[in-house]
């Protein structure tokens, strides 16, 4: 029997979303979606990938707007875990949605760069991809089975530039002062994007204090993260959350207290999206918080939230 979404959060979903994406997004939630997995270059070339995929009687198929991204039917899940590609770090089983923060950081070669809430890795992994191995890549996770699981991740596929660190990530700010050139923060959140309708225990954990629980660590840790991040520098923050306190209301926050030290800037993205919220529960926000967006998920991406934000001075 399916189950049926938190009243309140039902709820909540009708005030932050268009009205004529709602029913589309409620449909989402009892999907059963096809498994997005990335082809990862540091350990193989994609053709190579395929190849051997396809002679594993599995049928991938390709994502428009990536040429390292492909899908395969939910039903070919365990098959893909079964592979030689999946066991030696040819591929990362990786939701869409979540692909799309390291490329919006967009990581260059020779880089130092900060994954401020890294475990399980993918992300991690995806960005010392687009580095090409070339820099310095710092991960920090705080929760030690999850920072063992991150070490593991990362050795898997091929990760060299990585140092890891099992330390609070509201304490780095302060740690390492403006040394970073990217910074992503893809922060602890209540998950509300991975609500299964089909899985009733998914949803088992959230209520409106939830909420505004991991809000008030998200704040702490945005605020680490631009504190690590260089003048010039660029910022990701991003979560798996509709909630409006989680996303725009941390970044307005950080806006309020940095004034003109930092600055969200348009962030394109190839998926179905909505502009971030400038209003919510009666407050105004930042206007610059249009430029940020909400994934809107279907069938296949998950819902997401992101914000690209340039550090125009120092924050010391």
């Amino acid at each position: 029997m399916t189950a049926t979404l938190p009243a309140a959060f039902a709820d909540r979903l009708t005030r932050i979303l268009p009205a004529d994406r709602l029913d589309g997004v409620l449909a989402s939630f009892a999907a059963v979606k096809d498994v997005a997995f990335r082809i990862n270059t540091l350990k193989a070339q994609p053709d190579a990938v395929l190849a051997g995929l396809r002679a594993a009687g599995l049928n991938p198929r390709p994502v428009a707007w990536s040429p390292l991204a492909w899908v395969v039917d939910a039903a070919a899940k365990r098959a893909l875990t079964e592979t030689p590609a999946f066991y030696q770090g040819e591929i990362y089983i990786q939701n869409l949605a979540s692909q799309l923060a390291p490329l919006a950081l967009a990581p260059q070669p020779g880089e130092m760069v900060l994954d401020l809430a890294a475990a399980p890795g993918g992300k991690t992994c995806q960005m010392a991809a687009l580095m090409g191995n070339q820099g310095w890549l710092s991960a920090v996770e705080p929760v030690r089975d999850r920072y063992f699981r991150l070490k593991h991740n990362l050795d898997q596929q091929g990760v060299s530039i990585a140092h890891c660190y099992q330390k609070d990530g509201r304490a780095v700010g302060a740690l390492t002062p403006e040394r970073f050139d990217r910074v992503l923060l893809d922060a602890p959140c209540s998950s509300e994007a991975r609500f299964d309708l089909n899985d009733p225990d998914s949803m088992a954990h959230w209520s409106p204090g939830k909420v505004r629980e991991v809000a008030h660590k998200q704040k702490r840790l945005l605020l680490s993260a631009i504190h690590a991040l260089k003048p010039g520098g660029v910022l990701v923050y991003s979560t798996c959350s509709f909630a409006p306190e989680e996303n725009e209301c941390i970044v307005h926050a950080a806006l309020h207290k940095l004034g003109d030290a930092v600055e969200v800037t348009p962030v394109e993205i190839p998926v179905l999206h909505q502009p971030g919220l400038t209003e919510w529960d009666g407050k105004t926000l930042n206007p610059q918080l249009a430029h940020s967006v909400r994934v809107l998920p279907d069938s296949l991406v998950d819902g997401f939230y992101l914000a690209r934000l340039v550090k125009q001075r120092s924050t010391q």
